[in-house]
């Protein structure tokens, strides 16, 4: 059985830091692609970033480009997102997902998410 849990977020002002982690068990890892998705009140899941698996390959969504950044630790079986500047329309609930941009809607694995909230 899969599984995800995510943690590290909370309530911070524009323009602070934030890390999210990403524990996931029952799969393999270290062959998987990974992405993180949010969802925004409101709306739906939106992908932000994803990595290969060896940790090289990266990716971003364009109005996330310079601010964030994705890594992971096959050894402990954990995904990271590191966001800095963080601004009000980042605020979400942030869920790591099984899969890279174009694939983890297909695998339709992702965790309960950990809740950013940006605001003064």
């Amino acid at each position: 059985q899969m599984q995800f849990e995510e943690s590290g977020g909370g309530l911070v002002q524009p323009g602070g830091s934030l890390r999210l982690s990403c524990v996931t068990s029952g799969f393999t890892f270290s062959g998987t692609p990974m992405s993180w998705v949010r969802q925004a009140p409101g709306k739906g899941l939106e992908w932000v970033s994803d990595v290969d698996i060896h940790g090289t390959g990266k990716t971003y969504l364009d109005s996330v480009k310079g601010r964030f950044t994705i890594s992971r630790d096959n050894t402990e079986n954990t995904l990271y997102l590191a966001m800095n500047n963080l601004a009000p329309e980042d605020t979400g609930v942030y869920s790591c997902a099984r899969g890279g941009r174009k694939t983890w809607r297909l695998f339709n694995s992702w965790g309960q998410g950990t809740q950013v909230t940006v605001s003064s």
